[in-house]
């Protein structure tokens, strides 16, 4: 088991470049089921649900050719079974959106039902509505979903509550549909507008994505393209946020400043200091950050998943934050670690008070998920000592080479095993 090693106390400084969104990547590839002819994709960020999603289209029967570590080659014409593989839809969330794909080009699916971080209730319900809107029959049997369509017709879906994920699969089953679908209550998200700029791009009539009201009109064949994915806006907010943690001064390149206003908003109210450009944000920070209280929403609001590395933040800010997560019931479930650190956290519910402390100490803890274990690793950049961050391979789910993009900043961060004990010594 791989461990991170870091040794605290060091202002990030320096230039990092951000890879492509993994949220809009892995919609993407699924995506590519749906073309009539191959498709390359490039910006494609080398992370482990990436590879989990084109093993799952392998394993499927697409061709699949490795052009270098951020371009693939995916020729989805030699799919015949629309099934995907349980393991490999067991070990990644956005295996539901093979849901959406398959049955758009298939008029069937059977997928089991997806895995990922452990964040609380993430039900499908909204997807299979969708669906079942479209003309499709669905079971759930054994912990997998079978959708069956003896065709699929336009129809007009209202989500009860808005779902990032259902919002996609519905534009993936409803694009190859006859006739117009509009989607209300669509949620809007950067990946979404992503999605369906890719999509438009293959012949696809798609309009209103990043609004809540989303209009497709289905189209019989969609061509292959050469497809770029849009920066990562959680990774780069998680740079943002460290650079200002640690009292660094960080340019971070390759970016969509609009994608993350709701980012800068509350870095700024906090005391940090950031100035945008077209493609580049400069973060930095040199004194102590001020108490920020804030609530995690929809799209354009704040981020869930830039929750954990936020709070993180303030952990040594001056005052009493309040930070409420409206989105997922599992999100503080890294506090106990942040203890560990001898951070002042209490979690109510949905709520965490917490009362900035003068200074973190070096801690071993275990990353509980994706963002979590993100948060864990600015923790020990912030703290004094040594820092063990167990359970890596939850990081590696969404953040490319970020003990390497660490180490060009400045930061001592070092990748162990287990059994290389005398590297963790301290």
């Amino acid at each position: 088991m791989e461990k991170f090693v870091i040794r605290g106390g060091n202002p990030l400084r320096g230039e990092v470049t951000i890879s492509g969104a993994k949220n809009a990547a892995v919609a993407i590839i699924a995506g590519t089921i749906l073309s009539d002819e191959p498709c390359l994709l490039e910006n494609v960020p080398e992370i482990r649900d990436i590879n989990i999603c084109v093993k799952i289209l392998y394993e499927m029967g697409a061709s699949i050719k490795i052009i270098d570590k951020n371009t693939i080659r995916v020729d989805p014409r030699g799919i015949s079974d629309p099934t995907v593989p349980y393991e490999l839809a067991r070990a990644c969330r956005a295996s539901s959106y093979f849901l959406g794909t398959l049955l758009g080009r298939f008029r069937q699916a059977d997928v089991p039902m997806p895995g990922g971080c452990d964040l609380g209730d993430r039900p499908i319900d909204q997807h299979l509505k969708a669906f079942n809107l479209l003309g499709a029959r669905h079971s759930i049997d054994g912990g997998c979903v079978s959708l069956r369509a003896d065709r699929l017709v336009g129809s007009q879906i209202y989500f009860d509550v808005v779902t990032v994920g259902g919002t996609i699969n519905a534009i993936f089953a409803a694009v190859k549909a006859d006739g117009l679908t509009v989607i209300e209550n669509a949620a809007k998200e950067p990946q979404i507008v992503d999605v369906a700029n890719f999509l438009n791009s293959m012949g696809a009539d798609i309009m209103g994505a990043g609004t809540d009201v989303i209009k497709i009109r289905g189209v019989k064949y969609l061509k292959g393209v050469t497809y770029g994915i849009i920066p990562d806006p959680i990774e780069a907010g998680t740079y943002m946020v460290a650079a200002a943690a640690t009292k660094g001064d960080v340019l971070i390149k390759n970016v969509i400043p609009k994608h993350l206003e709701s980012i800068t908003d509350k870095l700024r109210k906090a005391g940090a200091y950031v100035e945008e450009f077209d493609d580049s944000i400069h973060v930095r920070c040199s004194s102590r950050l001020m108490k920020t209280s804030f609530k995690t929403l929809v799209h354009p609001g704040f981020p869930t998943d830039m929750q954990p590395q936020l709070s993180t933040m303030l952990t040594t800010a001056e005052g009493t934050s309040v930070v409420t997560d409206n989105i997922f019931d599992n999100r503080f479930r890294y506090a106990n670690e942040l203890r560990r650190f001898g951070a002042d956290i209490t979690v109510e519910g949905t709520t965490a008070v917490i009362q900035g402390i003068e200074e973190l100490s070096g801690a071993t803890v275990k990353a509980t998920d994706l963002r979590a274990g993100a948060a864990l690793v600015i923790a020990g950049l912030m703290a004094n000592g040594t820092t063990v961050v167990e359970d890596i391979y939850h990081i590696e789910r969404g953040y490319e080479n970020i003990d390497e993009k660490l180490r060009g900043l400045g930061a001592d961060i070092t990748r162990v095993t287990d059994f290389d004990n005398k590297r963790m010594a301290v």
